[in-house]
């Protein structure tokens, strides 16, 4: 299937590592040139180097700290310079530190809300106009699957990802006339370092050891095993691509049917 991304510009937030790079690296196999962004600008250009060696779509990226209040004026100063303009947000962010939910302290949650949800729909919304003249664009926002079942231990995630959930429906009614979409896509157990480290912290919770805790989680998934990058980063590719363009204002699950609900 040609999924018609060859010469889409497409703009990956949080991609130097795990599910941002991977969908960066499958626009990318698409056709479509990336903007990556994180904090780490050594990664950031190490991945687009072996992007840009596969030959497809072109890579280049902006080092930007979601968690900086100077993080959205900067990664919008940085496009203007460059000139081009995005016709895909993939919107994603680390995850907060694990906790209970009577924990939260006002200054984490605030902290977290900055990097979570408002840099996302405030770089978002500055984006829009050229996608609704243009009569077409993709807005995708990784979100997490506690936004429909909450994760324990997790309480901050569980508080804020259903924050995009609300945002993201409402923004695709608005946005559905321009023929721009927007859907939200929820990871279950992807194998990534934040997977290792969530296994790490049950392990240390429960006193067993890594191998242990993760068995154990995979043994709740109807799959029996974790997804991977690539699985989750094909179906984010498609819903970016243009035979979703009747997709909006949905959330689908990549969690190998762990979730028990519909």
């Amino acid at each position: 299937m040609d999924l018609g991304l060859t010469g889409k510009k497409a703009l990956i937030l949080a991609s130097s590592r795990g599910l941002g790079l991977g969908v960066a690296k499958a626009l990318a196999r698409e056709g479509a040139d990336v903007v990556m962004t994180g904090r780490n600008g050594d990664k950031l250009a190490a991945n687009a180097v072996a992007i840009n060696a596969e030959g497809k779509g072109k890579a280049a990226f902006i080092v930007a700290d979601l968690f900086s209040a100077d993080s959205v004026p900067g990664l919008l100063g940085a496009m203007a310079e460059s000139g081009e303009t995005i016709d895909i947000i993939v919107n994603n962010s680390g995850g907060p530190v694990p906790g209970k939910a009577e924990d939260i302290d006002a200054e984490s949650l605030m902290m977290y809300f900055r990097s979570m949800v408002m840099a996302q729909i405030t770089l978002t919304n500055q984006m829009l106009e050229p996608m609704k003249k243009a009569g077409w664009g993709r807005i995708l926002t990784i979100a997490s699957s506690g936004v429909f079942e909450p994760i324990p231990g997790l309480a901050l995630s569980n508080v804020l990802r259903p924050a995009l959930v609300g945002w993201s429906k409402t923004l695709s009614r608005e946005l559905a006339p321009f023929g721009v979409t927007s859907n939200l896509l929820l990871p279950g157990s992807i194998l990534t370092d934040r997977l290792d480290e969530l296994d790490q912290t049950a392990a240390n919770r429960a006193g067993t050891s890594l191998a242990e805790a993760r068995a154990l989680s995979e043994a709740g998934i109807p799959m029996g095993r974790y997804g991977t990058v690539e699985e989750f980063a094909a179906t984010a590719a498609f819903l970016c691509s243009a035979p979703a363009s009747y997709i909006t204002g949905t959330m689908v699950r990549c969690d190998g049917g762990k979730a028990r609900s519909v």
